[in-house]
């Protein structure tokens, strides 16, 4: 990427402090999460809702792949119903939309940015209109990867500069498809069309820069890539969330709107819930709620000790209220824990 030679120059110790300091610096402001209800409540429907917007996201695929229409009147009622989940409690979706098998990475991505920008419009107090079509655009954001082999979408090794023309081709495709829906609005294109640009220009397909660039294609961006880098995939493992948001502090010098960045990192947290952590305690746990009042203190499942090697009956520590502390963030895979069983049911 444009600028990471500058940021090489720098020793990486020094470059990971600083990040670190940005990070502590937007946890002191805080975050208005406000929930309509308990993260317990919501939590069975979200885990429904989430199945079926795979479901979803998949059909859509295969609409495409077998030549039939983008149905809206089939897509509509997920996304109105991810909407009010994620108005009600953001914890119970959010965490489930990261989950992902990497042979299904291409509609369960779909499936998280949506979730994702529903958090992000809503922290950004849009208008719920607005927000449904920033969801709407997430589900379809990447439709025009329908008909590109998996071969390639898939493949470890570098594309070769057809393979990556094709790949780059897919935001072309995506607009052309969602252009045969009708009714669709102008949000949801600007999402579409606009999330591989970047504010320095050195995005795709447009090279557009600044302020050429919608809000919401901004928006659409930064979810897209978070969810990305995040995901496993079938040619690699993707990386701990905290370290992601890490990475979008380092690319807003370059890619992205500095306070945009900011706003998200606020919607889902220093520790976005769903993040496998180990404490001082060093006893080990999923966040499963974040604490609006600090966000270096969310709410913790605890259910395995690091030092012993072993499970422990399960607790739920609220870090605001105990004097343990977030030490740093674990792997699922490395621990040979199953994140599905610890988030709230």
């Amino acid at each position: 990427m444009r600028g990471a030679d500058v940021w090489a120059a720098r020793p990486q110790a020094e470059v990971n402090a600083d990040l670190e300091q940005r990070l502590q610096e937007i946890a002191q402001k805080k975050a208005e999460r406000p929930v309509a209800t308990d993260v317990k409540d919501e939590a069975a429907r979200a885990r429904r809702l989430h199945a079926e917007a795979g479901k979803v996201a998949r059909q859509m695929l295969d609409d495409v792949r077998f030549g039939q229409g983008l149905a809206v009147e089939r897509v509509t009622p997920v996304v109105d119903a991810m909407v009010d989940s994620v108005f009600r409690h953001p914890d119970a979706l959010l965490p489930l939309a990261r989950l992902k098998e990497a042979d299904d990475y291409t509609y369960e991505h779909s499936v998280g940015v949506a979730a994702l920008l529903i958090a992000f419009g809503k922290a950004m107090k849009l208008p719920r209109e607005i927000i449904r079509d920033l969801a709407l655009g997430g589900l379809l954001h990447d439709i025009g990867k329908a008909n590109i082999p998996d071969a390639i979408l898939n493949k470890p090794a570098k594309l070769s500069d057809e393979e990556f023309a094709r790949v780059q081709g897919h935001v072309a495709e995506s607009v052309r498809l969602v252009k045969t829906m009708p009714g669709v609005s102008d949000t949801v294109l600007k999402v579409v069309a606009e999330h591989h640009e970047r504010i320095d220009g050195s995005g795709y397909p447009n090279r557009l820069a600044g302020d050429a660039i919608s809000l919401y294609g901004q928006m659409a961006a930064i979810v897209d890539v978070y969810d990305a880098i995040t995901a496993n995939k079938v040619y690699g493992r993707g990386m701990a969330p905290t370290q992601a948001l890490k990475k979008l502090l380092e690319w807003s010098k370059h890619h992205f709107d500095p306070q945009l960045v900011q706003t998200f990192i606020r919607a889902l947290g220093i520790y976005p819930t769903g993040t496998l952590v180990k404490l001082e305690s060093n006893r080990m746990g999923v966040v499963v709620e974040q604490n609006e009042g600090n966000l270096l203190e969310p709410v913790v499942r605890v259910f395995y000790h690091a030092g012993k090697k072993h499970y422990i009956p399960p607790e739920l520590v609220d870090l605001s209220k105990v004097q343990d502390r977030i030490a740093g963030c674990e792997s699922y895979d490395k621990w040979n824990i199953d994140p599905y069983r610890w988030l709230p049911a």
